[in-house]
């Protein structure tokens, strides 16, 4: 079966944690769907409007994380690292039920959603897969921020730059080519926060659950976690980690460019509304793989993910 297709995951998976920002404890059961059902979320806790489909234009809130609502107000937050996963596994179809309203952090980076579906191992069906094709160049500021996209021949290239006053984040900057790359590095990089911000968060009723065991925290010079980072670069690989999840709201794969300058779930989604609005600027395309080379294919599915 072509790698092409369709895939879901084999059987379920579960995981057990608690949300970052609601200090919840929940679980989360990713199983098998059919071909051309998409990602869709299902809160397990409620009898009735419980499905919320993970789309940008269903995006509710973007702030510290990106959260999804339904018609009724159902919603599912923190959804950007399990994307990430999935988009970067390449499944194209999966229930996800939950118990409560946050995705469980886990420790912060995508790396256990994608070690536990790859142990039970990838489904694939007859269907092809379909791509998102960027036709024009757009872009999104706000001040100082800004994020682009705009066409590429068969690849899905992001550009990152993150600048922070602070001497350890610093300005750090990373460009992958996510289905070519190896990206263990991009999904072991967790969420991070500065010291100093952590009581502001806090005050919004977020970061309840955050802990030195699902956040990098940076106090002055100092990553004040035990095992320090993870690599070099962990404060913008996270972001493109991030960024990755959130494209993953158009339910497809794309084929584009992404350079981006100090962005994060905000930039992202307004990106994404801004393309979506105007039909010239994208295609949305079968794949057969007799019409397209092996380059759209994740090679990191191949590899075992450490």
């Amino acid at each position: 079966m072509s790698l092409l297709n369709q895939k879901t995951i084999k059987k379920p998976v579960s995981f057990t944690g608690v949300g970052l920002h609601s200090g919840k404890i929940v679980n989360l059961i990713i199983k098998p769907s059919h071909p051309d059902t998409g990602i869709v979320f299902k809160r397990i806790d409620l009898k009735k409007n419980n499905f919320v489909y993970p789309n940008f234009m269903n995006v509710s809130s973007t702030a510290l994380n990106t959260t999804i609502s339904n018609g009724s107000g159902v919603k599912v937050s923190t959804i950007e690292h399990l994307m990430g996963a999935l988009f970067g596994i390449g499944i194209d179809n999966a229930l996800i039920e939950i118990d409560n309203e946050e995705v469980p952090i886990l420790d912060g980076s995508a790396k256990d959603f994608i070690k536990e579906i790859l142990s039970v191992g990838l489904q694939f069906s007859d269907k092809p897969i379909k791509i998102i094709k960027i036709n024009k160049k757009v872009e999104f500021k706000n001040s100082e921020k800004y994020i682009s996209i705009e066409p590429s021949k068969l690849s899905l290239d992001i550009d990152f730059e993150l600048k922070y006053h602070n001497n350890i984040i610093g300005n750090q900057r990373n460009k992958i080519n996510v289905y070519e790359d190896d990206l263990t590095e991009i999904f072991n990089s967790r969420t991070f926060c500065l010291y100093e911000d952590i009581e502001a968060i806090k005050k919004k009723g977020l970061a309840k659950g955050g802990s030195l065991e699902n956040a990098i925290v940076v106090k002055d010079d100092i990553v004040l976690n035990s095992d320090g980072l993870r690599n070099s670069k962990e404060f913008v690989n996270h972001k493109i980690l991030d960024c990755i999840g959130d494209l993953y709201t158009t339910g497809y794969r794309i084929i584009a460019s992404v350079n981006c300058s100090q962005g994060g779930h905000y930039l992202t989604n307004s990106l994404l509304r801004k393309v979506f609005e105007n039909r010239d600027n994208f295609s949305i395309i079968e794949i057969q793989e007799r019409t397209l080379p092996h380059t759209l294919i994740n090679r990191s599915l191949l590899r075992s993910i450490a």
